[in-house]
């Protein structure tokens, strides 16, 4: 039975195990009928050959409560797309599939282009942007879910569980993040959240001092979980990430937007598995040596935007209180793992601790060697104020594809 610990900063939901997941359900079908829930899916169309995508779909074409699955296709030529859509047609609710690479929609990349508000590389965040905004161009969902497509232990539990919080009507919450203990078999995984994040926003307030945004980060179980829900009234000003610090972003907009009070986490699995980054120790722009550099640069923007005046002394101080934090954080998680019978491979995870040392300093000095760097794409207000036509094109642009290759 899990823990009903509250730290007082984001409620927590947990799964204590007393409430069958047909009741929830249930109710979620009640909410529906008057509160539409969609799902977005980002997915490379790798994903589409791989195991856990197959079984994701069976779980959701049980869903009945959801309206509309939007599905953003990456990396993918015209025999691919032709593909995905026979590849999705086994779900039974509305679902589109939007071929990000199609002719019409790079046409929408130009205008974006032209008016200087495109995003600025490829990735999930610009596909989640895109299938946000065709999402707002439909008008009709109350509650947009995300996760990913390479969840290898996904069952449709999960999703009821994200969404329920901010569907429930008689919830005050506007975003849900769900989280998990992250186990592969007999491993403990998630090191990027267990051997970065969490001690460097234990070092940052031992060197920069207290900070309530710190506090907040520091409070969610698993920060860097892909899977979250909120209500589709704030989509519109919704600054989203364009390169890994997408998650990191998006609980950022919402302390910005939202305030700590309208946000939940929701413990949403006993076990979660998916596909694993490589370190790449010798490649600075991929795996996880990418994505902690993209993170650490995300919170150091944010708590520069927040009045904290960081040099390259503050960065040097954060790297050595960094390397002594999280070898202790590793101490504690390695004796962990060894008494519920799992393994932790401690060599491999010094080694990730330190690059990532590494790395604190180097996101440092890339940040103050260009601190007018904005990786956010522009929100769809405004790039409704720019061009006002756009978002509707974009929608018909995603229908004529849908048309023209079926």
């Amino acid at each position: 039975m899990a823990d009903f610990h509250q730290d007082g900063t984001v409620v927590q939901f947990h799964n204590l195990r007393s409430r069958p997941s047909e009741e929830l359900i249930y109710e979620l079908e009640t909410f529906s009928q008057t509160r539409k829930i969609s799902l977005i899916l980002p997915s490379l169309f790798s994903e589409l050959e791989g195991e856990a995508l197959t079984n994701i779909l069976k779980e959701l074409s049980q869903v009945s409560y959801l309206h509309r699955i939007v599905i953003g296709l990456d990396q993918a030529d015209e025999a691919q797309y032709r593909y995905a859509r026979e590849f999705f047609s086994v779900l039974p609710q509305q679902h589109t599939v939007i071929w990000n690479d199609s002719p019409r929609m790079l046409q929408i990349q130009s205008r974006l282009e032209d008016l200087g508000l495109a995003p600025q590389e490829p990735g999930k965040g610009k596909n989640v942007w895109g299938c946000m905004g065709y999402l707002i161009s439909c008008a009709d969902s109350a509650v947009m879910a995300i996760h990913d497509c390479d969840i290898l232990t996904y069952d449709r539990e999960m999703l009821a569980r994200l969404v329920y919080p901010v569907a429930n009507p008689n919830f005050s919450y506007q975003l849900s993040k769900g989280y998990y203990p992250r186990i592969g078999g007999v491993r403990m995984n998630g090191r990027v959240t267990r051997l970065l994040v969490s001690p460097m926003l234990v070092s940052l307030k031992m060197v920069i001092g207290q900070r309530d945004y710190l506090d907040y980060l520091h409070s969610f179980r698993y920060p860097l979980s892909g899977e979250f829900a909120m209500r589709t009234g704030m989509l519109p000003d919704l600054r989203i990430p364009s390169d890994w610090g997408l998650e990191i972003g998006v609980l950022s907009e919402a302390w910005r937007n939202l305030g700590p009070r309208a946000i939940c986490q929701v413990e949403i699995s006993d076990a979660y598995d998916h596909k694993h980054q490589d370190l790449s120790p010798e490649d600075a722009n991929a795996g996880l040596n990418r994505m902690s550099i993209d993170i650490c640069k995300a919170v150091y923007r944010k708590l520069a935007a927040d009045g904290t005046v960081f040099t390259p002394n503050v960065f040097r101080t954060l790297k050595a209180t960094y390397h002594r934090r999280a070898l202790d954080f590793l101490e504690a998680y390695y004796n962990d793992a060894r008494m519920n019978g799992l393994t932790i491979d401690r060599h491999a995870e010094e080694r990730s601790i330190e690059v990532f040392a590494e790395n604190i300093i180097k996101a440092g000095h890339l940040f103050l060697d260009n601190p007018r760097e904005t990786p956010f794409i522009a929100t769809w207000n405004r790039v409704h104020a720019a061009d006002p036509l756009l978002i509707s094109d974009f929608r018909q642009a995603v229908a004529a594809d849908q048309e023209e290759y079926a």
